[in-house]
């Protein structure tokens, strides 16, 4: 017999491991699939047939060179080409398009009379990623278009200045591969809930279905040994799955290494130590699994937009870099950018690696302390949970019992209607900002005229960009970058108003790190549109009297004037963008939770028997009404008033919501009910639904384009409420679609609440076939 001490501890919890489904299904297939699943969401890195609209009301030879040129251009198709704008926007709204080219009447002819129409650019900026991309291959199209129709003309215009060209050099992630700065930041985010669910089910088990005394008995009473023993064989495991998240992104996508490669796995260490510290601790305060698990859930998922991967610390407001701050996800992934992407010295991720070393300890720590004050006491007697009484059969029967069954238990209410609450209060605290301004820079003048003096006032000037460093080599530009210090570098190299002045091209070296993409895109749009001014500028000057030679300049290099116009989110607010997709995905998650906990907890008190009484069709349609009015306050909540609350963008018709809400809350009910027919304990559902939570926001469509995730697993995630409710809700709210521009979303919802609700009566019934209580 092995002496009381670590070894023990170990070796009890490895056994139970083995003899526990649920623990090694977490441990081991879950994190796997997980994997497997974002894997397969990304494989397509390169993002390509976007669909878009061209209205063509010129249709002259100048107008199909437009087409062509669109048609040509990587990444998008031209799937519709409607008549006129009105069914560009019907086409935008119902997801037919994602963006529309207009080509206006008498375009050719304008530009023969260099008087520099307009073609514009609509794009979906409510679907951010895919928006932008189409947006920006759509304007590097017509672009391109209007190159060669200036090529063709024999310009007669007077000599001008010439033109400030910034060139892009790409830092970190020169192919801006968007599915490879996605996954190096969500494997380990997924991983984090993950370690801490699973540290959390490790010591909640003691106080629920096992032995807490025992436990403390197997360590000889040391809570230390206790503690470390209980979580050394989770933390090899993960250790372990770590590795697989670092191999499937460098190994199977062949994403470059640049950096530590021991700093990064000793970070990794402390991350799994912190969180099987987390969940460790919310069991040992709460001292109830159930509870415990939903406080664990609310802390870490919404971690992703705190640890500043989508929406950038610097831009988030004090309360949410605070928040962050107590996040080890945070710190972490600082480190893993930093080294890996970014490539920058050791030294520059010291500050992030002690942070992460100190929050490691603390919570540890914290847990530590906790586990001695609880094993000073005896444990309180366990309370005889009340047996569910028979209820009568029928409709309105089941509703009324479902409902009171809700309220009466606090787990399930903590689910169903504090959850929305509390989430709705701190998952959209990291994007309130919106916007991203004031990006400090580096600007290397080696120039020093009056050209380079009026850039570097007017990159001040731009909202988005500040001159934060004026150093005088691209050397110490670079070891600012390097430090977080900047984000981008300017260099303004001698001879560059000459050149201007001669009527040259003059090209100023903009490198712009692409380790956080949207800093990226900010950071560059202040560049080029600062250039753009500058020059702007310069040719008017240039050009005296009456604007004549102005306009007569422009349309020599430019015969046309290229608008961008974004669509339902015009301000390009971040916040606008994700969280009213994720509101819709978290109402799905609290529900699915709540209602397969109910399931669990029906059979804990009562036995197949009351599972039986469960699974009628007439109880299945009375408690997923129940669930229906549970869960439309958490609807009003997340369309109606968070977003005006938030100032995000909403201008759906309350009708229209309702009416697709109804499908959407009663398939998600349906769901729950058929995945609660199956756990005999009402925390394994808890378990495996907040565990998948993220990953399937990513097959919704909207943070990832469709068009870029497999046709099979796009399929497949339509088996899914979120993917149609998502889709059909914002498009309702957030861009004023109709009932009837959604219409394939609503149908598909009530064919799954009619086939979840046969799954439920049908999981009921094989489930507790030959069972007796």
């Amino acid at each position: 017999m092995t002496p009381p001490g670590f070894v023990a501890v170990a070796a009890r919890e490895v056994a139970w491991i083995w003899r526990d489904k649920v623990a090694v299904i977490l441990v081991l297939v879950v994190p796997l699939l997980a994997f497997t699943l974002l894997t397969a969401t990304f494989s397509n890195a390169v993002v390509r047939n976007l669909r878009v609209d061209v209205v063509d009301e010129d249709r002259t030879p100048t107008s199909t060179l437009f087409v062509q040129a669109i048609q040509s251009a990587p990444g998008v198709e031209v799937a519709e080409r409607s008549t006129d704008l009105d069914g560009a926007m019907h086409a935008v709204r119902a997801g037919n398009a994602i963006a529309t080219v207009y080509l206006p009447r008498n375009l050719e002819r304008d530009v023969m009379g260099g008087r520099r129409p307009q073609v514009v650019i609509f794009y979906n900026k409510q679907y951010f990623s895919p928006g932008n991309i189409a947006g920006n291959a759509l304007q590097a199209a017509v672009s391109a278009a209007a190159k060669e129709l200036a090529g063709r003309s024999a310009s007669t215009a007077a000599a001008t200045p010439g033109p400030l060209v910034v060139e892009q050099y790409v830092l970190s992630n020169p192919a801006l591969n968007y599915a490879q700065f996605l996954l190096r930041a969500i494997l380990p985010t997924v991983l984090h809930v993950l370690v801490a669910l699973t540290g959390g089910y490790a010591v909640g088990s003691e106080f629920s279905s096992r032995s807490k005394d025992a436990w403390l008995a197997s360590a000889g009473g040391s809570p230390v040994l206790a503690l470390t023993g209980k979580l050394a064989p989770y933390f090899a495991i993960y250790a372990v799955m770590a590795v697989v998240g670092l191999f499937i992104i460098h190994g199977l996508y062949g994403v470059p290494f640049r950096g530590d490669a021991l700093m990064v796995g000793a970070a990794g260490v402390l991350l799994i130590i912190a969180y099987l510290s987390v969940g460790a601790l919310f069991q040992l305060v709460t001292r109830n699994l159930a509870t415990g698990l939903s406080l664990t859930s609310i802390v870490c998922s919404p971690a992703f937009g705190f640890a500043g991967v989508g929406f950038p610390v610097l831009a988030m407001s004090p309360f949410a870099q605070g928040w962050g701050a107590l996040l080890p996800l945070r710190w972490y992934i600082q480190v893993l950018f930093d080294q890996a992407a970014r490539g920058v010295p050791v030294a520059d991720s010291a500050r992030p690696f002690t942070v992460l070393s100190s929050l490691a300890l603390v919570y540890f720590g914290l847990g530590w302390l906790r586990l001695r004050a609880i094993a000073r006491v005896p444990a309180p007697p366990v309370r005889e949970e009340p047996e569910e009484p028979a209820a009568r059969s029928g409709v309105s029967s089941a509703f009324a019992a479902e409902y009171g069954r809700v309220l009466r238990d606090r787990g399930v209410f903590s689910l169903v209607v504090v959850g929305p609450i509390l989430y709705g209060a701190l998952y959209p605290q990291p994007y309130v900002g919106q916007l991203i301004r004031d990006i400090p820079i580096a600007v290397v003048d080696d120039d020093g005229s009056e050209v380079s003096r009026r850039l570097i006032e007017t990159l001040n000037a731009h909202e988005a960009v500040e001159v934060a460093l004026r150093p005088t080599t691209l050397a110490e530009a670079q070891a600012a970058l390097g430090r977080r210090e900047v984000f981008g570098i300017l260099s303004i190299p001698a001879g560059t108003e000459r050149d201007i002045l001669k009527g040259d091209e003059a090209r100023l070296p903009a490198f712009v790190d692409s380790a956080y993409f949207l800093l990226y895109n900010r950071t560059l749009q202040g560049l080029l549109e600062s250039a753009g001014t500058v020059g702007a500028d310069l040719i008017s000057r240039g050009a005296r009297s009456d604007g004549s030679l102005y306009r007569a300049s422009l349309s020599s290099t430019s015969p046309v004037e290229i608008l961008s116009q974004p669509l339902f989110n015009p301000t390009g607010g971040y916040g606008s963008y994700v969280v009213p997709a994720a509101f819709v995905l978290i109402l799905q998650q609290t529900l699915l939770l709540g209602a397969a906990t109910v399931g669990g907890i029906t059979y804990e008190r009562g036995g197949a028997a009351a599972r039986r009484r469960r699974g009628g069709m007439a109880a299945v349609i009375g408690q997923a009404l129940a669930h229906l009015m549970l869960a439309l306050p958490g609807f009003a909540l997340y369309l109606i008033v968070l977003p005006r609350l938030y100032g995000f963008s909403a201008e759906g018709r309350l009708l229209d919501m309702l009416a697709l809400a109804v499908p959407f809350i009663l398939s998600v009910s349906f769901l729950g009910q058929f995945v609660g027919a199956w756990f005999p304990r009402r925390e394994t559902a808890l378990l495996m639904i907040i565990a998948f939570s993220l990953p399937l926001f990513f097959l919704v469509g909207v943070a990832w384009p469709p068009e870029a995730i497999p046709e099979l697993l796009r399929r497949v995630s339509f088996a899914l409420p979120s993917t149609s409710g998502i889709d059909g809700l914002v498009r309702l709210n957030q861009m004023g679609a109709s009932l009837a521009d959604v219409a394939h979303d609503w149908h598909r919802l009530w064919v799954l609440a009619a086939v979840y609700a046969l799954l439920a009566v049908l999981a009921t019934r094989l489930s507790t076939a030959g069972r007796s209580r």
